[in-house]
């Protein structure tokens, strides 16, 4: 059977695209920081150009620009830092008390109902002792000195902490050149149907990254009311960090949680705490799976509840922390490719 010139363009599209995404996959821990560059150069790109278009020089916007992004993630940090460093030493203090009054009070109510269970408190208070025997300063200090007898997977974040602020300088500075040597590689015959598909993806990652700003503000207001209203007197850097955190899937709800744990155990040295906890970020979980993220970044990339949490989860199992990252932003541009596949095989000679 002869394939049309259509045809033969497409399935030489569809082999490109599909050597990438192997690619991908096997060089993915080496890639990235780059692909984390990449995106960060996408989204900082129009605030370079803003500057730039107030006759700053591009060097300088993207210093700027990068300066300020950074400073950003500093101020995120130092919201969980001063908690850590507080409350940890306070928390090696409660572990012991919390779990003899949980020897006092569950025991008894279990052995009414047939079940024998006690906590061994000594050991508890060794493992506490132990391993929460330090402060801030001394576990930083552990750290460090385990990359000398190596510590290969910090040394590597390390590497690339410093390697991605490089790469993204360079990106951001080279940014316009980079799209024109991209745009020339595109036929010109074809340049009229990429051009439209390569607008409409801008148009959807745009509205992505508007409605994952949304539910970052909508959850961070939500967790820093509720925790509030429990009565945690940590509650604003707490709801802060996790609303802003969540932009990590997974890991940024995870985080929180340990984080408003952490604080409910020392504040309250209650099961009050754990409870307050567990009802405030349930909640959060499930505003956030069933409402904000479906309503605010699903439906602004055409994509239902149960399409998101499969791609989180198939772009995760592939690709590691880095597919997490890129699972909803490649999500959309495929929903723009499908769409126009779809719309090409409608008006096909297959329906005429």
């Amino acid at each position: 059977m002869k394939l049309s010139t259509h045809q033969r363009t497409a399935l030489a599209w569809g082999g490109v695209l599909a050597l990438a995404a192997l690619l991908l996959w096997l060089l993915s821990p080496v890639l990235a920081p780059f692909i984390a560059a990449a995106v960060l150069a996408y989204a900082l790109a129009p605030a370079v150009q803003a500057l730039v278009g107030r006759r700053l020089p591009r060097a300088l916007a993207v210093l700027v620009v990068e300066l300020l992004f950074g400073l950003s993630l500093l101020a995120l940090l130092l919201l969980v830092l001063p908690i850590l460093n507080q409350e940890i030493p306070a928390l090696r203090e409660q572990i012991p008390a919390l779990a003899k009054a949980a020897n006092d009070r569950l025991a008894p109510w279990l052995a009414q109902h047939g079940i024998q269970l006690q906590l061994d408190t000594a050991s508890i208070k060794a493992f506490v002792l132990k391993y929460l025997d330090a402060n801030l300063e001394d576990w930083l200090a552990t750290a460090l000195s385990s990359a000398r007898i190596g510590g290969s997977f910090l040394l590597a974040f390390v590497g690339n902490a410093v390697l991605l602020p490089v790469v993204l300088f360079y990106l951001l500075h080279d940014w316009p050149n980079l799209l024109a040597r991209a745009w020339a590689l595109v036929p010109p015959s074809a340049r009229e149907r990429v051009g439209g598909f390569l607008a409409e993806c801008d148009t959807m990652l745009g509205q992505y990254l508007r409605g994952q700003l949304l539910v970052m503000l909508a959850l961070a207001a939500y967790y820093s009311l509720a925790l509030w209203l429990a009565s945690f007197d940590l509650a604003l850097p707490i709801g802060v960090f996790t609303g802003l955190a969540v932009f990590i899937p997974y890991v940024g709800f995870g985080l929180g949680l340990l984080l408003a744990l952490l604080a409910g155990l020392l504040q309250f040295a209650s099961f009050y705490g754990i409870a307050a906890v567990a009802v405030v970020f349930g909640i959060g979980q499930l505003l956030e799976s069933f409402v904000l993220t479906p309503r605010f970044v699903g439906e602004r990339i055409g994509l239902s509840p149960l399409m998101v949490i499969f791609a989180l989860l198939a772009f995760g199992h592939l690709l590691g922390f880095v597919g997490v990252l890129i699972a909803l932003p490649l999500s959309s541009l495929a929903v723009v490719a499908v769409r126009r596949l779809h719309a090409a095989y409608l008006g096909s000679a297959l329906f005429r």
